[in-house]
């Protein structure tokens, strides 16, 4: 995968053989700066850069929403203090059910009446 960012600023991630590498590039002529590890390590790296989004997103102003339970979407994430993402969303009749992931992995699911407002921090 590769992201190019304004004035020729970028990354590319690539797999090995059992290892992973990000590469990041500071100018277009720039070689880059190449990070190798391990999937375990690859899998903390994207951990935290997920809690560091989510400090950033928290520390500036956003316009947050509510909607009704039954028009949430996957992705949805909720207004509260720990990050949740909605993973799953099933509508039974006047219920629906949501399906939740924490930035930790933890998933759990919850029910709510169809027109229930849940506040949104980020919308899908």
């Amino acid at each position: 995968m590769e992201w190019q960012f304004d004035g020729g600023v970028g990354a590319t991630l690539a797999t090995g053989r059992g290892d992973v590498r990000l590469t990041a590039r500071s100018a277009p002529a720039d070689p880059g700066t190449t990070l190798v590890c391990s999937p375990v390590r690859a899998r903390e790296l994207a951990a935290a850069l997920l809690r560091a989004a989510d400090e950033a997103e928290r520390a500036q102003p956003v316009e947050r929403v509510s909607v009704a339970a039954r028009e949430l979407r996957r992705g949805d994430v909720r207004d509260s203090d720990r990050s949740m993402t909605v993973e799953r969303v099933r509508v039974q009749g006047d219920t629906v059910q949501v399906t939740w992931r924490s930035d930790t992995g933890r998933s759990w699911t919850q029910e709510y009446a169809a027109g229930t407002d849940i506040g949104l921090r980020r919308r899908a």
